[in-house]
């Protein structure tokens, strides 16, 4: 069955397009990777194939080496943006929610340390794990706090105020190089707290009191 964008009210008639992620959007994560602080955002896009419902289990790739996880807030686009403003962008914002940007973080470092792109570390199927968004109206989108949880303890903890760049800034950014379409998905970084998944694990994300839900590893 095809991945369909959902709001907790219900469907919503925008596509899935394509995901555009911001790397080392959270400082503490940059160095917990060893990675510098960038000078300016670090993007990468997973396509649209890459995308399932958080509500689905999380399969481990076989023979591929160690999965992980970061959490992310996401924002669904609902208007195009090109060389859009701060002011543009606000209401080209559908929807907020949640997403677990899956990584394979040998691959990843084995294929960084070649100079080659992450394509197959971080856009294979499966990699971009989505929730059920909500509305923005009524949310400071520069004080949401995100949750993880994985066997019922806190792994990833953080706070859109810890951006490097805030969310209205990025988005203005991002379609400086990239056309965003309504459907597209920007995920905006995650906080210190990267892991590996392991069979068996059950995560719990949150986004503020907004936004619940829960998925396994298998």
């Amino acid at each position: 069955m095809d991945y369909q964008h959902q709001f907790l009210e219900g469907q919503t008639h925008l596509p899935a397009g394509k995901v555009v992620c911001i790397g080392r959007n959270y400082a503490e994560h940059a160095k917990e990777l060893n990675n510098p602080v960038p000078d300016e955002p670090l993007l990468f896009i997973k396509p649209s194939t890459a995308i399932i419902p958080l509500s689905q289990p999380i399969a481990l790739p076989q023979g591929r080496g160690g999965l992980h996880y970061e959490t992310e807030v996401a924002i669904l686009i609902g208007e195009r943006l090109t060389h859009a403003s701060e002011a543009d962008v606000v209401t080209a914002i559908a929807g907020v929610g949640l997403a677990l940007d899956l990584t394979l973080r040998d691959l990843q470092s084995t294929l960084k340390a070649k100079g080659l792109p992450w394509e197959k570390a971080k856009a294979f199927d499966g990699s971009c794990s989505l929730s059920a968004f909500v509305a923005p109206a009524g949310l400071d989108l520069t004080q949401l706090e995100l949750t993880l949880r994985i066997n019922d303890q806190i792994r990833q903890q953080g706070n859109t105020a810890q951006m490097l760049l805030p969310v209205t800034a990025l988005l203005a950014y991002i379609s400086a190089w990239f056309t965003l379409l309504p459907g597209d998905v920007v995920l905006t970084g995650t906080p210190a707290g990267v892991g590996q998944l392991n069979s068996g694990d059950k995560l719990s994300l949150q986004l503020d009191q907004v936004i619940t839900a829960e998925t396994r590893v298998v």
